[in-house]
């Protein structure tokens, strides 16, 4: 794995709204990236560093999302490709393709994503709850729906998806 432009953290762009409102509402500080057509978000606080994709290590028999591991600075790192995950198609690896090494609840995982966009600050008038699809979509990972202009974004709840038990990743975060 390379780094990308020798950052451990993406520079922040302040998006949001200035004045004394936007300042004392609570805010979220999100890396967005793509994963096909549509843009997500994760909080910032969980993101380690960005880094180019690179060849990884096969573990057999795991599942098809888990793309393998790597070694990163002495630590083994999971790869999770996030495309398979969310089975939006066949993934492509270019020199856009990203993977974000997240530290969730002591553990260093890799997520695999198509590119990443840029961070932004949202308030809490910029996220809406997710809507319920019922049986159709599960909604359990969302934070909601980030509003910005024209933009809309996925917010993703990484600790809760990363913890779950289909991924069997990292061990159940306390509350």
């Amino acid at each position: 794995m390379q780094e990308i432009a020798g950052t451990q953290r993406p520079q922040a762009q302040r998006h949001a709204p200035q004045g004394s409102a936007a300042t004392t509402a609570p805010r979220l500080e999100v890396v967005t990236f793509k994963l096909g057509e549509e843009e997500y978000g994760i909080d910032i606080q969980k993101v380690q560093e960005l880094r180019g994709y690179d060849a990884v290590t096969r573990i057999a028999n795991a599942p098809e999302y888990i793309k393998g591991v790597v070694n990163l600075r002495g630590i083994i790192v999971p790869i999770i490709d996030m495309r398979i995950k969310f089975e939006l198609g066949d993934p492509t690896y270019d020199q856009f393709t990203v993977v974000i090494v997240l530290n969730i609840g002591g553990r260093v995982v890799g997520m695999v994503v198509d590119s990443v966009s840029d961070v932004i600050t949202l308030t809490a008038e910029q996220i809406k709850p997710a809507p319920e699809m019922g049986s159709v979509l599960d909604t359990d990972y969302l934070i909601g729906l980030g509003t910005l202009d024209e933009r809309m974004l996925i917010l993703v709840d990484i600790d809760r998806l990363m913890s779950s038990d289909e991924m069997g990743l990292i061990e159940k975060i306390a509350a």
